[in-house]
């Protein structure tokens, strides 16, 4: 839908407040999340793996992640993800597949990718380049210019996070 003053919204009664330039940024990242996720479950089905959901994936690269083991509260962390039992689930969708395994280091959980994972992980780097990465340096885009639009993602999360916790509140 296009607002009065040019842009493109999901909600047009969410854009007529105060800052309607942040419901455009919010249908944009509604697009870019469905996109991206579709993204990694066909990437990850080309890489040889059928029936990955998006946070399937996301576990296995986090877990892959300089190749040492994880617990199960870092991976939750480092993605964001509140409900544990989300990502336990996915861990252990994971684990049938041999993708990843398990072990306990005290009372913690830990995740180690196998070499079944770390090789869909290293299809999947080359699926990407392939097919994502070298079409967007055709775009002439400069590496600083993604790592400042990353950087202020990273900044609107916080206040989404904020936002979420006081109306949690309430």
């Amino acid at each position: 839908m296009m607002t009065p003053l040019g842009g493109f919204v999901s909600s047009a009664h969410l854009a007529d407040g105060e800052l309607p330039a942040l419901s455009e940024l919010e249908f944009g990242l509604i697009l870019l999340s469905h996109a991206f996720e579709r993204w990694m479950v066909r990437c990850a089905r080309a890489a040889g793996v059928n029936d990955l959901s998006p946070l399937d994936v996301l576990v296995l690269h986090s877990v892959n992640h300089r190749d040492r083991q994880k617990r199960l509260a870092d991976v939750c962390l480092v993605l964001n993800i509140e409900d544990t039992h989300t990502v336990d689930y996915s861990v252990r969708k994971l684990q049938k597949l041999k993708l990843v395994e398990t072990g306990k280091k005290g009372k913690e959980k830990m995740i180690g990718v196998t070499d079944q994972g770390k090789a869909l992980c290293k299809t999947y780097r080359e699926y990407r380049e392939a097919m994502l990465v070298q079409p967007l340096l055709s775009l002439d885009l400069k590496p600083e210019q993604l790592s400042h639009i990353a950087e202020q993602l990273r900044f609107l999360s916080g206040q989404y996070d904020q936002a979420a916790r006081t109306a949690a509140s309430i």
